[in-house]
């Protein structure tokens, strides 16, 4: 007795589809035609026909099963490493729902990584800050998130954050040049109570300060981004009188970490 195509994709549960793919890509032997051109397909193609579906509903890839032929021994090896693969789904996905539930829980915004909408501010991020937060997520090494996570919360956060948040885009000469100086005497306690805070973007440098610049003049006004770039020149000119230069502390934090 012989098969049609379409007999036995449905008999293997299955479709057209995939049985035509499985003999383009060599899984599956074409069988011979009938006289009227219709393919006929045997015993022999069935079982390798269910083998290759049991295979890829196991999470085989095809090119996997194709490695492993039509041998009828026991991939011991093959299996082994699709159980190693599958623990690894499994605690992946055991960590999206908890982080799922937490966001139902506590009702908190998907845009954020879990480190940073979890430390309670979430809700009170102010706009640039919420920005800044959503592209650190992806910019910094895992390691450095935590750091980060920690200067959102509101432990971290100093006046002259306040100050530079509500400082409107005419502010005079004399105010943004003191609320530069008030941010590097608070940079430096944040510096000494975060030591970590100079090794956030460390992994790649550049593109660290490439991103913080360009989310800045996107997200700030004229006035904060002028107190911003007094405080990198007062920075530097600390650091030339110290005789210490640390490219690392050349870019000062996004604002909204005490700036």
């Amino acid at each position: 007795m012989t098969w049609s195509t379409r007999e036995i994709a449905d008999l293997a549960g299955t479709s057209l589809r995939s049985v035509r793919h499985y003999h383009d890509v060599g899984l599956l032997p074409e069988p011979e035609r009938r006289s009227n051109g219709y393919k006929q397909y045997g015993v022999t193609h069935l079982i390798r026909l269910l083998r290759i579906k049991r295979l890829v509903d196991l999470g085989f890839g095809l090119g996997r099963i194709a490695e492993l032929g039509d041998r009828d021994e026991h991939p011991e090896e093959a299996l082994r490493a699709l159980d190693a693969d599958l623990v690894a789904q499994i605690e992946r996905l055991q960590q999206v729902r908890a982080e799922v539930a937490a966001m139902l829980e506590q009702r908190l915004p998907t845009d954020l990584p879990a480190e940073f909408a979890v430390v309670g501010k979430a809700a009170a991020l102010s706009e640039p800050d919420r920005r800044f937060a959503t592209v650190m997520g992806r910019l910094l090494a895992p390691e450095e998130r935590s750091v980060y996570a920690e200067l959102l919360t509101d432990d971290a956060r100093s006046a002259s954050d306040d100050e530079f948040d509500a400082l409107p885009a005419d502010a005079d000469e004399a105010a943004r040049d003191g609320l530069a100086h008030r941010m590097l005497a608070d940079l430096h306690v944040l510096r000494e109570r975060f030591p970590g805070i100079d090794a956030l973007g460390s992994g790649n440098p550049q593109r660290y300060r490439r991103t913080v610049e360009q989310v800045s003049a996107e997200v700030f006004n004229p006035a904060q981004l002028d107190v911003l770039r007094r405080l990198q020149a007062l920075g530097r000119r600390e650091r030339t009188r110290a005789a210490r230069p640390d490219a690392a502390r050349g870019t000062p934090p996004p604002p909204g970490t005490s700036s």
